[in-house]
């Protein structure tokens, strides 16, 4: 079990040790949709961590579609009825039978990997726009305090050539004919419609931008580039590269996009968008397969994707995040893509293994 796994709680005690502003979860309540999710986990558990070590009191309300997932998967809380419980709720139904009031609301569920994207592209734009909206009206009904919106580096689409970095004001090309993009364009209507709620009705709203974030956290069915490296090394096979691996990326380990997203929520600024990024962890989709295949003592080799892992990829072939809005806050990385990836491996290989 993850939550006994000394590295995976050295990760979990370091974010949760950090000077940030925590006195702000104090007795508070916290809704997160998105709960079992790979950043959700990692957050839960360190809320709980803070709960169990700092006396800090906040209450969680954790949703999903899946109650026997989150049994499994956070067993060890579930008696704990005054700070955690689990609500099995499908985000895309109104939220008519709740009467509890939230001080934060964090929305992260959403379909976050291609092969959900090409299977079930209407499911994810309804996650990211109604999912979103029948939040955001519970919000503006019970006075949440303060309302967090996960949104993604392919809000930015394909970089044109006029920049090495994104910064939050970038606007970049998207195909809107492409089923695969109903994931950027839904998560930037997504924005709008949080923009729309604080003009409108006042409402408090921050919205951190995740780069590509993975960690021992990840699901089993996660059908990302680096999610697949990972279970390569882990299985010490040779890492299958589907294409020439030009592609540069940001990524983020889950525990600093955790460190990130609570430095976004207690500091940020309403109505501001705030990139997650460190140069420490921007590299080429060939390094990482390398990196991961190294660590393994196995090679990269190539292979042609099929049709329903082609339409699930991404266009961009570079997409590198200016983070010095968020660096601004005080937030600085923790873990560099080497270290992270190497963590996660041997987390989940030692995972495997007990």
């Amino acid at each position: 079990m993850l939550t006994h796994n000394a590295m995976y709680i050295e990760d979990v005690q370091k974010t949760a040790d950090l000077n940030l502003q925590w006195e702000k979860l104090n007795d508070a309540s916290v809704l997160i949709t998105g709960a079992s999710g790979l950043i959700g986990t990692f957050l839960v558990d360190v809320l709980m961590h803070r709960n169990k070590n700092y006396s800090q009191h906040c209450r969680i309300s954790a949703m999903g579609r899946n109650e026997e997932k989150a049994r499994k998967r956070f067993s060890e809380y579930f008696d704990l009825h005054d700070e955690f419980e689990f609500i099995a709720h499908d985000v895309n139904l109104p939220l008519k039978n709740f009467t509890r009031n939230y001080d934060f609301i964090l929305h992260m569920a959403s379909n976050t990997h291609p092969l959900d994207y090409s299977r079930d592209p209407v499911g994810t734009i309804n996650a990211n726009i109604i999912g979103l909206n029948n939040l955001l009206s519970f919000s503006r009904e019970h006075l949440t305090q303060r309302f967090m919106f996960a949104s993604t580096v392919e809000v930015y689409g394909n970089n044109r050539g006029d920049t090495e970095f994104f910064d939050e004001n970038y606007c970049g090309y998207v195909d809107i004919s492409k089923a695969r993009s109903g994931y950027p364009e839904s998560k930037r209507c997504g924005e709008t419609l949080c923009q729309s709620y604080i003009q409108q009705y006042g409402l408090d709203i921050v919205i951190p931008r995740f780069s590509r974030t993975y960690g021992p956290t990840m699901q089993e069915n996660d059908s990302k580039a680096i999610a697949q490296f990972i279970r390569k090394s882990i299985a010490h096979e040779d890492i299958v590269l589907k294409s020439e691996g030009t592609q540069l990326y940001s990524y983020t380990y889950a525990p600093d996009a955790v460190s990130a997203l609570l430095t976004v929520m207690t500091r940020g600024t309403n109505g501001d968008a705030y990139n997650i990024a460190d140069e420490g962890s921007d590299i080429t989709l060939r390094e990482l397969a390398q990196t991961a295949a190294s660590h393994a003592g196995r090679r990269v080799v190539f292979e042609l994707p099929d049709e329903n892992e082609r339409r699930g990829y991404s266009l961009a072939m570079k997409a590198r995040l200016n983070a010095s809005k968020l660096k601004a806050l005080g937030w600085n990385a923790l873990y560099d893509i080497k270290t992270g990836i190497t963590r996660t491996i041997d987390i989940l290989a030692q995972e495997m293994a007990s």
